[in-house]
């Protein structure tokens, strides 16, 4: 891998982390990415590596980004949350209180809990669009707020793939007077000096990884007419996601550009009862609340069981502790905040597998981090 080695640094006990994000590389399941690891909000894992494009010309530098799709909804997600803590915002509450037209077509009694569990019935657009339409902040949301729900809401969840965004940025929006990208860059990644941008400055395009598209559609073949619906209205494959106008457009379901560092630090925030790098960004109660499941069941668009709490995925068998929040992007992108461990991990990358909820690759270093930390702590070294 000359030219696009391993670079960055691991603690003293977490040489199985170096390991096993190397092996992602040598198994050629890699061209690019990061990973990063935090406990208690210090750094334990920052690593980096490969190549930024498809060609192999450009290195992966320690400030490349690279869109990562879903795990964009968990910086929505936290946004929400901040609006929350201050006591403008009440999830409880119908959607339709912040954003009167949202009540048409029996929407009335919606709330933003089941906006944020994914589980209002809005895992799609009726109206069929264009990926330009996505761009059009008024002409997406109007639609939203115009049509029916898919099913009766808060009875199951049906994976909002692009709509949650738009959902919980128009309600950020009426409540703030702000888009939901601009209360994410003024009030988090600014105050943290986190490198994650919902509506990324044309100033910072030349640091963008290419993205390199999968062997396989995610939800090709044999889909649901919902699914179908949630997936493809509209189509997004790769060409229209790695390019300026999708980056800079603030889609807040889909459209963030950051690396593992800058998601690891971010989420430093609900890991450690709501404070980072000394400041206090939300309540110790606010961050248990997002851990509160609203639905749970077999997703009607992802078709795997899921528990969703506030703006995350919650728990489950194959994480270490319960309180445990997670999301992921397609492609293979990937946050973890554990709670009770007070740690942080993420991975982002550029070359996308197929999977409709990612795939193996960032639990290599993960799970070589928990089996690090179920051990002993140590001094980082480089």
């Amino acid at each position: 891998m000359a030219g696009g080695d391993v670079r960055g640094f691991v603690r003293t006990d977490m040489a199985g982390v170096r390991a096993a994000f190397v092996q992602n590389f040598s198994d050629g399941a890699e061209v690019g990415a990061s990973f990063c690891a935090t406990v208690d909000g210090e750094t334990v894992a920052d690593l980096y590596g490969g190549y930024a494009d498809a060609a192999r010309t450009r290195v992966w530098e320690r400030d490349t980004i690279v869109n990562v799709y879903s795990t964009t909804k968990t910086m929505a997600a936290l946004t929400a949350l901040l609006v929350a803590d201050r006591g403008e915002l009440d999830f409880a509450a119908p959607v339709a209180r912040y954003w009167p037209q949202f009540a048409a077509g029996g929407k009335d009694e919606v709330t933003v809990a089941q906006v944020m569990s994914h589980s209002a019935g809005l895992s799609g657009w009726r109206e069929p669009l264009r990926p330009e339409d996505l761009y059009d902040w008024e002409k997406a949301t109007a639609s939203l707020a115009a049509q029916e729900p898919f099913w009766r809401p808060g009875t199951a969840s049906g994976y909002h793939v692009v709509t949650q965004g738009f959902l919980i940025g128009e309600v950020v929006r009426r409540i703030t007077g702000r888009s939901l990208g601009r209360v994410f860059r003024e009030e988090i990644a600014e105050p943290l000096g986190a490198d994650f941008h919902i509506g990324l400055p044309e100033s910072e395009e030349p640091r963008v990884a290419e993205l390199i598209p999968p062997d396989q559609e995610p939800f090709s073949g044999d889909v649901t007419e919902l699914q179908d619906n949630a997936a493809h209205n509209p189509r997004l494959d790769t060409s229209v996601v790695d390019s300026r106008a999708w980056r800079a457009a603030g889609i807040s379901a889909a459209g963030g550009t950051g690396n593992a560092r800058a998601v690891a630090q971010i989420h430093t925030i609900l890991a450690n009862g709501g404070v980072a790098r000394g400041r206090r960004f939300l309540s110790e109660a606010t961050c248990r609340s997002a851990l509160q499941v609203q639905v749970e069941g077999t997703d009607l668009i992802l078709g795997t069981p899921v528990r969703f709490g506030l703006g995350f995925a919650v728990g489950g068998d194959f994480m270490p502790n319960p309180r445990t929040l997670y999301w992921g992007g397609a492609g293979g992108s990937l946050a973890i905040i554990d709670m009770d461990a007070h740690a942080t991990y993420a991975y982002a990358m550029n070359k996308m597998s197929g999977g409709r909820t990612g795939d193996l690759r960032a639990f290599g270093p993960v799970s070589a981090a928990w089996e690090a930390l179920a051990r002993s702590g140590g001094p980082a070294v480089s």
